[in-house]
């Protein structure tokens, strides 16, 4: 059911609950298996989400800052090009979470249209109410009908809620794209695809191979923000599912693969231990040096974008980077297919 929280310009459809039941199951599955994993998506609770909108702030982590130096310098082309030819523009954004880079975007279609409807999807309730609330604070000519999902969730959803006649802008920022790997990437994207219309557009944020040193660094801060973010996820399993998880007996890890083109994360144990998910009735063994994969997070060149485009039904129409050509913002165009017109 929406939920309006007050405001005639708010409806949040709560989604998540329809898979309540997936976090056990994922962790039964994931750390029941002979290379033990969690799923990323599981970061975003509440704390995960304020922990990672602490990572945006440290200094290590530059992709943040470089999107942000992007859309500083750029919104105004980047919203010019969404709009070549199109009467209004309806705004989605897969992984919403704070949306503070989302404003620059706002206001310059804001400059060129009276109101705007935005659609974002996270999946976190809390984070997703909570930058809504800010938004429409800020902006008057804004309504906001928000997913609090996971992607395969909102994804068939979306439709509903354009905006009549109107062409998609779909925000899909950050290193979002690099937490899948390859195949999973361009599985994601067709499938974004058959939401869409000929001419709808997607603005892809992608991570660019760099020096390692840099890579990890950005996973593996000083301050141990990063550290703490994946070790959140052991504490969400003892919170939600009863385990007895003692975080002190792990340790974050983070590797770049060159060859695979990732950095991945990983929670080490530290001594041979078993921990009890009591929620689950399982005992779980682990080795000492055993790690607990977390997350991958992908970075890409100019030519695998181009590719990763034209492999899933889009053109790579425009791409911004910031000045130190470390991350880019990418203009995807859904192009035509048999049978479709834009």
């Amino acid at each position: 059911m929406p939920h309006q929280g007050g405001d005639e310009r708010l409806r949040i459809h709560r989604l998540t609950a329809e898979a309540a039941g997936d976090f056990a199951e994922d962790v039964r599955r994931g750390l029941g298996a002979e290379r033990k994993s969690l799923p990323p998506k599981y970061f975003y609770d509440e704390l995960g989400s304020h922990l990672f909108d602490a990572i945006c702030l440290l200094p290590e982590y530059y992709l943040t800052r470089a999107e942000a130096e992007i859309f500083a310098r750029h919104a105004g082309e980047i919203v010019a090009a969404a709009r070549e030819g199109a009467r209004r523009v309806t705004l989605f954004e897969l992984g919403s979470g704070s949306a503070s880079k989302t404003r620059r975007i706002i206001e310059a279609l804001l400059a060129g249209q009276k109101t705007l409807a935005y659609v974002p999807v996270d999946i976190s309730p809390a984070a997703l109410e909570a930058s809504a609330h800010a938004l429409l604070g800020d902006y008057a000519s804004l309504s906001v009908e928000a997913y609090a999902a996971d992607y395969d969730t909102a994804l068939p959803r979306l439709g509903e809620s354009r905006e009549e006649g109107s062409r998609a802008l779909v925000l899909f920022l950050g290193s979002n794209v690099g937490n899948f790997d390859r195949a999973g990437a361009r599985d994601f994207l067709r499938r974004l695809r058959g939401v869409l219309r000929a001419g709808d557009l997607v603005l892809l944020g992608a991570d660019l191979k760099k020096d390692t040193g840099v890579l990890e660094a950005a996973y593996d801060d000083a301050l141990g923000v990063t550290a703490a973010f994946n070790l959140n996820l052991l504490a969400r399993v003892n919170r939600e599912l009863g385990a007895d998880f003692r975080l002190r007996d792990f340790r974050h890890v983070a590797l770049y693969d060159a060859r695979e083109g990732r950095v991945e994360m990983h929670l080490e144990s530290l001594r041979d231990q078993t921990v009890r998910v009591g929620a689950l009735g399982l005992d779980l063994d682990f080795r000492k040096g055993e790690r607990v994969h977390t997350e991958n997070s992908y970075k890409y060149s100019p030519g695998e974008l181009s590719a990763l485009a034209a492999e899933t039904g889009f053109e790579r129409a425009h791409t911004w980077l910031d000045s130190g050509e470390r991350f880019s913002s990418n203009l995807f165009v859904a192009t035509e297919t048999k049978g479709e017109r834009g």
